[in-house]
């Protein structure tokens, strides 16, 4: 897994990559991002601690994978499910028809602190 990311970005002075749900984000502070669902209520605060890099000013810190002693906090602000994604086979001249829907939940979380 390899990551390349610019340390060099205009009005951007913290920001880190995490991974949650096998996916990677990059969030600063006050963002709100959209992950999968996890099991926090609505103003529960989650600690994030697989950080893959920390970039601070002109320092940055690679993991190997992850940043030893680095967490990012964040607050749950909603758990939701996104809207209706409908999924459709069909074959042709067979009388095969299977119509079938799926909601993913997500929980989005407004990024609160960056420790490095």
């Amino acid at each position: 897994m390899m990551i390349l990311v610019h340390a060099v970005e205009v009005g951007i002075s913290v920001y880190a990559v995490i991974e949650t749900g096998g996916k990677q984000y990059k969030v600063m502070e006050g963002q709100t991002i959209e992950v999968e669902k996890l099991p926090q209520e609505v103003g529960e605060t989650v600690e994030l601690d697989r950080v893959l890099l920390v970039v601070d000013d002109d320092k940055m810190v690679a993991g190997t994978p992850t940043v030893e002693g680095a967490m990012v906090s964040a607050t749950v602000v909603l758990q939701a499910r996104r809207r209706k994604v409908i999924v459709f086979k069909y074959k042709t001249r067979e009388r095969y028809r299977r119509k079938k829907g799926h909601r993913q939940a997500f929980t989005r979380l407004r990024i609160g602190e960056i420790r490095a």
